[in-house]
């Protein structure tokens, strides 16, 4: 059988190393050049969270170690208030942690797993230009600039959030679609080490202005991403400017970039978008497939972009697993099954960027969370953290939703009841034992 992938995302990679294990011959179409022999790679995030759900992927083509050796455990969240007040909020138990991965290195050691393959064949170069799922068709378009229609079994759409095969099955009846940007903008800048101190909590720092700053560990480096709405970034226009903002809200970035190194860099590239991409169906017959980005774009503040296309990988797998390989059941299943989680992490992940700017700095957030923390210590299998089961198990998504919405019922209704008997409590030990009979009357009698 013979698939083709038009390809921007890791998952295309991965998504061949799983085909190829079941004897498919693949074509990956990749429009850029290879990224190994690239003399340069820029415009997207240096860092990616490696959780649970993508270590499982890996680890089904055998690459999980290798992965994980590459990346720097993150342990929890250094929150800094202006005050210059600290909390840490771990991610989970002591046992549990997230991976920062490189972008670059995680491709390149995909593409090197996938050349493994004899029966897998990267197109570097080759842009998409059409695609036909009716006929199992796709016209690329190579460096001698001379459209090529390749036919194929499977078309496998790993395009990103800006899908081309996408588009194309917009045009059949009953597809749903929808796409919502949000006001901020991310921007990177790199912080080299200083005496090799690398922490394994990720900073965050919410200054004022709904702007916010998220610091990442790389192997030997860190990766400041400040996020910020277009109008803030559209003020600073000048090198002054910038220093300025920098000095009234992340003074200490200063001396740890360097002026002139923070304008270049904040000059050099500018501030991205990010989108949020909803469809339905992911499939189209037993011809065409939609996974990632492509299928399920989501803002990056819950770190399960690449998690969940990778799930997605793996569910595929599985699916082709119990249908024996046959297309015309595994593609329907595998929409009906992956459309509610994908909407589930992309409800979240929209939640979550609601939460950061809101409710992050207050106290009762901090507590909350440690009482997330206390009861899921002693009553582990009845109460999982939303984040728990999110980052460190493969709870589908949207059942995590359902039982996350039971937990907060019961926490309330806890809390309630709770009060009331505290409040209840107080009054009758004030009454019977406490100050006794205070007199309106003549005050200071005593």
């Amino acid at each position: 059988m013979e698939t083709s992938w038009s390809s921007s995302d890791t998952q295309s990679s991965l998504n061949a190393c799983f085909l190829a294990k079941r004897n498919f011959q693949v074509d990956l179409y990749e429009a850029r050049e290879d990224i190994r022999v690239a003399k340069s790679a820029h415009g997207r995030s240096i860092n990616l969270a490696l959780s649970y759900r993508g270590r499982q992927a890996l680890k089904a083509i055998g690459l999980e170690d290798q992965i994980v050796s590459q990346g720097v455990p993150l342990r929890g969240r250094m929150i800094h208030s202006l005050s210059g007040k600290k909390s840490a909020l771990p991610y989970g138990t002591k046992y549990q942690y997230i991976l920062s991965i490189s972008r670059e290195n995680l491709n390149k050691s995909l593409l090197n797993a996938v050349e493994k393959y004899p029966n897998v064949k990267a197109h570097f170069g080759h842009r998409l230009l059409k695609c036909n799922p009716e006929e199992g068709v796709i016209t690329v378009l190579g460096a001698d600039k001379v459209p090529k229609d390749v036919t194929c079994n499977l078309i496998v759409g790993c395009d990103g959030a800006y899908s081309t095969v996408r588009n194309h099955l917009m045009k059949k009846p009953r597809f749903d679609y929808s796409q919502h940007y949000i006001p901020h903008g991310y921007m990177e800048l790199t912080i080299s080490p200083k005496n090799g101190d690398v922490s394994s909590f990720p900073f965050h720092c919410p200054p004022p202005q709904d702007c916010r700053s998220v610091i990442l560990c790389n192997d030997k480096s860190f990766t400041c991403t400040l996020f910020m709405p277009f109008e803030e970034f559209e003020k600073l226009l000048t090198s002054n400017d910038v220093l300025d903002f920098f000095q009234k809200y992340f003074p200490d970035f200063i001396p740890l970039i360097g002026k002139q190194t923070l304008v270049r860099d904040f000059f050099l590239l500018p501030p991205q978008t990010m989108i949020s991409v909803k469809c339905s169906a992911f499939h189209f017959k037993s011809h065409c497939v939609l996974m990632g980005d492509a299928a399920h774009a989501i803002v990056p503040f819950f770190g399960q972009g690449m998690n969940a296309g990778f799930e997605d990988c793996l569910v595929f797998d599985e699916l082709m697993d119990k249908f024996n390989n046959n297309l015309s059941m595994c593609l329907p299943e595998f929409s009906r099954v992956r459309i509610p989680d994908a909407h589930a992490i992309s409800d979240l992940s929209i939640y979550n960027y609601m939460e950061m700017r809101a409710h992050v700095n207050f106290r009762w957030f901090i507590i909350q969370k440690n009482i997330e923390r206390f009861l899921h210590a002693i009553m582990p299998s009845t109460f999982i953290p939303l984040y728990t089961m999110v980052t460190f198990s493969r709870v589908r998504y949207h059942e995590a939703v359902l039982h996350w919405h039971w937990q907060k019922k019961v926490i309330k209704r806890g809390l309630f009841v709770f009060g009331s008997l505290t409040a209840i409590g107080t009054t009758y030990l004030l009454v019977h034992y406490g100050m006794g009979h205070i007199s309106l009357q003549t005050p200071w009698s005593h």
